[in-house]
């Protein structure tokens, strides 16, 4: 992982909840010990999570950062207000998950253990992709989207900004969903979904 930090050492996983111990646990599994990693958390009352400092945002000193929050929305706030102190997003790749050659995780990116991301896809800023995920070729991924544990992306499919497709859900080949529009858990979408909607089912509409 490039570490790109004034202070390359110190990484703050921005969250310690669930997710946040999930990328704790990828970073561990990159070998990162615990004296080089710092959970960021507002509202979590313990000091410590598995041998890692847990502090308030305003006490951040520097360094890189990625934000462990599967919602959009909350993430981009989120990684303004890091920005906003002076630290600078990274990403982390879980060794277990499999990136074709040819892809590049950008600014802020998280991809867990099982995840398949296949050749020609682009992920945008802050994308999340967890666990078991498969993105299939040439998919286009923008910023802040959000991919939930055994998600299946078709090749060529755009999603959108600050899209999330839910557990087990599909989305099939060619198509495009809008930005901030939720594929629910197990949704399997057949056609183009417009932007700001929430589709679920089997093929997938729109939530009445």
């Amino acid at each position: 992982m490039k570490r790109n930090s004034p202070n390359p050492a110190i990484v703050h996983i921005v969250g310690a909840g669930g997710l946040g111990r999930e990328v704790l646990d990828a970073f561990f599994a990159l070998g990162y010990p615990a004296e080089d990693l710092v959970l960021v958390d507002d509202h979590v009352p313990t000091t410590e999570v598995h041998g890692v400092p847990v502090c308030r945002p305003y006490e951040v000193t520097g360094g890189a950062f990625v934000v462990a929050v599967a919602d959009p929305a909350v993430r981009r706030t989120l990684s303004k207000r890091m920005i906003g102190y002076g630290l600078v997003p990274t990403s982390v790749v879980h060794p277990r998950a499999v990136l074709a050659h040819d892809v590049r995780p950008t600014d802020g990116c998280l991809i867990l253990a099982g995840a398949f991301v296949s050749t020609g896809v682009r992920l945008g800023p802050y994308t999340q992709v967890h666990y078991n995920v498969t993105v299939g070729h040439d998919t286009v991924l923008d910023e802040y989207v959000t991919l939930l544990p055994g998600a299946t992306v078709s090749g060529s499919v755009t999603l959108r900004s600050d899209v999330t497709v839910g557990c087990n859900a599909s989305v099939l080949q060619t198509l495009t969903i809008g930005a901030r529009t939720m594929v629910g858990a197990g949704a399997v979408v057949t056609r183009n979904q417009p932007a700001d909607r929430v589709v679920v089912g089997v093929p997938a509409r729109a939530r009445p």
